[in-house]
């Protein structure tokens, strides 16, 4: 029987992608998932595939008010949230930075560090009040690099590896952990919405060798939450074995 059993644990951006296969993940291990993202529909259609206790919620978490909104009215039996995977995110072009425009920045800051800041300081005081916790950012190769048109995008991840450690620190002194998931390239939606939609230019990302799977990711997330509570596994980068670092690929 793993660990987590009956544990509650909250995924932002469960939609699509890591999210949802992290959901899938973790919904065998017997847990209670509370799934937040903007498409509710998306949310619901992937219940019905989860077995066990599953709450979903349609969130947008660059509105601060709703967060809070959403957290303090979860049913009692999700209330207490014992781990929290901040995967919601997202990059937006890959434009030099005196040619982007300022809505594309401002929808990766909000999302990428604005919307994890937020629902972070929602749930982490209810974790240092039961003095037992697990926060799970997702950031990027991007937040160790900057890669060509990168710019904003790797700050923001820069960003989350920033928090990350930050969030550490200030809880070294409660059993609450906090690790962090990097991953290189994986196939998702992620280069579509990258790309405005343009799914021929995003196809081509992934193309000439073998990217890693929202399952990949998914099952190091879960790997690091069975840890015994003594165990924090602070960072992960995770490449698909075809890549080296963020610039070095190899295409066949």
């Amino acid at each position: 029987m793993s660990i987590l059993k009956d544990k509650t644990v909250f995924i932002s951006g469960a939609s699509a992608g890591i999210g949802m296969a992290t959901a899938k993940k973790f919904s065998e291990k017997g847990v209670k998932l509370v799934l937040a993202a903007r498409r509710i529909d998306r949310l619901k259609e992937l219940k019905k595939d989860l077995n066990g206790n599953i709450f979903t919620v349609q969130l947008d978490i660059r509105e601060y008010d709703a967060v809070n909104t959403v957290i303090s009215k979860l049913p009692n039996e999700f209330k207490n949230i014992d781990i929290l995977v901040n995967n919601a995110g997202l990059g937006r072009g890959l434009d030099k930075l005196h040619q982007a425009n300022r809505e594309s920045w401002e929808d990766m800051i909000d999302t990428n560090i604005k919307g994890l800041l937020y629902l972070s300081r929602a749930i982490i005081p209810q974790m240092v009040e039961r003095n037992q916790g697990h926060i799970i950012n997702i950031g990027s190769i991007a937040g160790h690099e900057v890669y060509p048109g990168g710019n904003v995008y790797c700050a923001t991840k820069h960003a989350v590896d920033a928090i990350t450690k930050g969030m550490r620190l200030d809880l070294v002194d409660t059993k609450v952990r906090v690790s962090t998931v990097d991953p290189g390239l994986v196939e998702t939606e992620f280069s579509e919405v990258r790309f405005y939609g343009d799914t021929e230019r995003a196809k081509k990302v992934y193309q000439g060798y073998t990217p890693l799977t929202p399952d990949d990711i998914a099952d190091t997330i879960v790997w690091i939450a069975e840890r015994p509570p003594h165990v924090q596994i602070a960072e992960v980068i995770i490449f698909p074995t075809d890549q080296a670092s963020a610039s070095s690929l190899n295409r066949k």
